[in-house]
C-alpha cells in the first residue's frame, strides 16, 4: 500500500505542490481573523498561498464550466503532514464542479475570490472545515457550533492555538479521463478517486481523520 500511495504521490507531484495549510508563525501559533458583524467570530487564518493554490484550481474548473467543456469533476484535496520526501494524509476530499439543481455551479467553488464563507469545502462559515474547526480550537464560538467531527480534527492537530507539526495542504482541479492512484482502472472519476484514496491511505496513516470510506471503519 505504501508503494501505491508514494506512486500517485510522485505521479500528482504532491510534494513539490503541497503549502501550508494554516498561516502560523515559527513557534506554530495559527493565527486568527474576526469574520462577521453583528457577532464577529474569530476563524483560523489559511496560508496565503494555500488560498493561492485553491484560487488557481478553481479558476480552471469555472473556466470549464463556463465554456461547456466539463473536462473537470471537480476539486481532489489532501491535509497532511510531509517529511523527507513523504506526504502523511491525515484527511482526503472532494468538491464537485456540479451543484444542487440542473448543470449548476456548485457554491463551493463560485465567487472564491470575494468570498471565503466556502472556498471549496475550505472556508470561514460553519459546515465548513476552517470554520467548525475554528469552533473547536478558538473561544468565541457557542458550544451548538462544536462537533465531534472537528473536535477530532482539533485534538490531532492543535496544541492549544499552536499546531502540534506543520500541517500541509495540496489540491488538484481533477480530470475524471486521468488515471487514480490504482493504475490497473484507467480513468478514475472524481467521487471514485476519493474512495481509493480514503481507502489506501486508512492502510498508512493512523491518524487518518476521514471516517466515510474509510477501510478500518466497521
Amino acid at each position: 500500500m505504501n508503494d501505491l500511495w508514494q506512486g500517485f504521490c510522485r505521479r500528482m507531484s504532491v510534494i513539490d505542490q503541497s503549502v501550508p495549510l494554516f498561516d502560523s508563525d515559527t513557534d506554530g501559533i495559527v493565527q486568527i481573523r474576526n469574520i462577521g458583524h453583528t457577532n464577529p467570530r474569530p476563524v483560523l487564518k489559511r496560508s496565503e498561498r494555500m488560498e493561492e493554490l485553491v484560487l488557481v484550481e478553481t479558476d480552471k474548473l469555472v473556466a470549464d464550466w463556463e465554456s461547456g467543456t466539463h473536462q473537470y469533476d471537480g476539486l481532489i484535496y489532501m491535509m497532511g503532514y510531509k517529511d523527507r520526501g513523504i506526504f502523511t494524509p491525515l484527511y482526503i476530499g472532494k468538491t464537485e464542479s456540479f451543484g444542487k439543481g440542473k448543470s449548476n455551479l456548485s457554491v463551493n467553488i463560485k465567487n472564491l475570490h470575494t468570498d471565503k464563507s466556502k472556498f471549496a469545502r475550505w472556508g470561514d462559515g460553519y459546515a465548513y472545515h476552517v470554520g467548525d474547526l475554528s469552533a473547536c480550537v478558538l473561544n468565541g464560538h457557542s458550544d451548538a457550533a462544536k462537533t465531534l467531527k472537528y473536535q477530532a480534527w482539533a485534538d490531532c492537530l492543535f496544541d492549544g492555538q499552536s499546531l502540534k507539526k506543520p500541517v500541509y495542504f495540496w489540491a488538484m482541479s481533477w480530470d475524471g479521463k486521468q488515471t487514480g492512484i490504482w493504475e490497473d482502472f484507467g480513468e478514475t472519476n472524481l467521487s471514485f478517486l476519493e474512495y481509493l484514496l480514503i481507502g489506501v491511505a486508512s492502510k498508512i496513516s493512523p491518524e487518518l481523520l476521514n471516517k466515510e470510506g474509510n477501510a478500518r471503519q466497521k
